[in-house]
């Protein structure tokens, strides 16, 4: 494997180069370089994703978001049934036990040409304890980040409690809702489906999710109050920004909220764990408002946990996808830990935005030596254990006392636009074409793989997708994602390269 001392490029004159280059050979460039990918084996996702760039009138790149449908209701209804009907293979876990499926799984489905996202969820039970109530909080994110919505009801059960409350629910969105009745597996049980007219919801679609029976009248219906593009599968622009704050339990995660709200919201006590539930809060800093959501500390072994620990990670879990930029905050009196890294792990997986905060920090600011000690180790801690985020802005604050609270703001801002941060392709070819140039990538096996042509298949976080002739050496792409983060300004984001590897056609 190559080591990344392969591709050292600090000395290049790239940036310089790049700015020298004409706009319009650079488009005509990248129109070229697209025009090749003609001679090459591509699938249906690869003319998507090349077809699917629209320019805005301001000029701006972006790729539509696919519609969002949402399978909601209490456990047991058949709901995995009805996904795997839709996508007309296996792939959601069907048991007749209730709550087999416990996260919410996201889908790729299509009808009538229309592709579509397709989210599976746990069940949603009214008054549920531990993980039955990460069920419903599942249920209600997805609700939530839908463009449309089919409540399934077991229509040879009719309507319980729990089904009127999943409808209360319902009834606050303004979205399409679909009342789906399912296991009708024959016509002369369509009568059961009579009562759930009662539910207010409109007319019931009976269904077999099991033998397919009205499915697809159920989906044309579907596709007529489906949007072409997602409304909610990129966050709303314009409002408050979603500030999700991890961290291990007891790292000051509630205190540095309540002072950021300038106000006591939510309980703040020495012992570990006293938050149980996010708290979102909307709060005013730098004269800018922002959505906080305090989270439950991460806890190591988190499976292990039962009862409100186990339901307060898969809470914090869920705040994660809500929001758009995480603050990992790090208590600076103690050595950095796992748990510490983990939690930064789970950001980068989620592909949220970055920021770390040193809390306590006033604890170090001080002549005593013993302090003085903890800042040098800190510092290598920084260096040797998160060199991989280098890229996250950090604060040190002291969220008792509020010191430094303002360095937060220029933090979160700069993360969030660099997560929003889209290079054009034109301009991404560019900078491929003359990197490619004064660093090859190198022979293996007697064979270069090429780099075909690029783009920037989405933000949030920037994601890049390379197509190639064959595999790109790790080394070379991590060498790729460090170029660009050196010319382009991604502080605070994760950025992700992909390859497509393609054969030429044969003639």
């Amino acid at each position: 494997m190559a080591a990344d001392h392969e591709y050292e490029g600090a000395d290049d004159n790239l940036a310089e180069r790049l700015e020298d280059l004409d706009e319009e050979l650079i488009e005509a460039r990248a129109e070229a370089l697209r025009k090749t990918l003609a001679d090459y084996d591509l699938d249906e996702e690869d003319a998507d994703l090349l077809e699917g760039i629209r320019v805005d009138e301001e000029g701006n790149e972006y790729l539509p978001a696919l519609p969002v449908v949402a399978i909601v209701g209490r456990p047991n209804v058949g709901k995995s049934q009805l996904v795997n009907r839709i996508l007309g293979r296996r792939e959601a876990v069907v048991e007749d036990t209730p709550g087999v499926t416990r996260d919410r799984v996201t889908y790729k489905a299509e009808w009538l040409d229309r592709r579509f996202s397709l989210v599976d969820t746990g069940g949603w039970e009214h008054s549920a304890k531990g993980i039955d109530r990460s069920v419903a909080a599942q249920s209600e994110i997805a609700i939530e980040l839908a463009d449309v919505i089919l409540f399934v009801v077991d229509a040879k059960v009719g309507a319980t409690a729990t089904d009127e409350h999943v409808v209360k629910l319902l009834r606050r969105t303004t979205k399409p809702v679909f009342l789906i009745a399912n296991k009708i597996d024959d016509p002369s049980h369509e009568v059961e489906a009579a009562p759930l007219w009662n539910l207010g919801l409109g007319e019931p679609h009976p269904i077999s999710a099991i033998h397919g029976r009205g499915v697809a009248d159920m989906l044309d219906a579907v596709m007529e109050k489906t949007p072409k593009i997602s409304a909610v599968a990129k966050h709303e622009i314009g409002g408050p920004r979603r500030v999700a704050i991890l961290g291990r339990p007891n790292v000051g995660k509630s205190s540095l909220l309540n002072k950021a709200a300038g106000e006591e919201r939510v309980v703040v006590d020495d012992v570990a764990g006293t938050t149980r539930d996010p708290v979102d809060e909307v709060v005013e800093l730098g004269g800018k408002l922002w959505t906080f959501v305090d989270t439950a500390g991460i806890r190591r072994r988190v499976h292990m946990h039962q009862g409100a620990d186990f339901y307060a990670s898969l809470r914090t879990s869920t705040a994660l996808e809500k929001a758009e930029v995480a603050v990992v905050v790090i208590d600076v009196s103690q050595p950095i830990s796992e748990q510490d890294i983990r939690i930064i792990e789970l950001v980068l997986e989620s592909g949220r935005a970055l920021v770390l905060a040193f809390n306590k920090w006033d604890l170090l600011d001080t002549p005593e030596l013993e302090q003085m000690e903890r800042r040098r180790f800190l510092e290598r801690e920084i260096e040797k254990d998160l060199a991989h985020v280098a890229w996250a802005p950090r604060v040190n604050i002291s969220a008792k006392t509020g010191r430094r609270l303002d360095k937060l703001v220029p933090a979160l801002e700069q993360a969030l636009e660099n997560w929003d941060r889209r290079i054009p392709t034109g301009k991404f070819n560019a900078f491929l074409t003359e990197l490619v140039a004064e660093h090859p990538h190198p022979l293996r096996g007697g064979k270069q793989p090429r780099i075909l042509f690029g783009t920037q298949a989405s933000t949030r976080p920037p994601t890049f997708v390379l197509f190639t002739t064959g595999f790109l050496d790790p080394g070379y792409r991590r060498f790729i994602q460090r170029r660009l983060r050196e010319l382009y300004s991604f502080e605070g984001t994760p950025i992700v390269v992909n390859m497509r590897v393609r054969e030429r056609r044969k003639r």
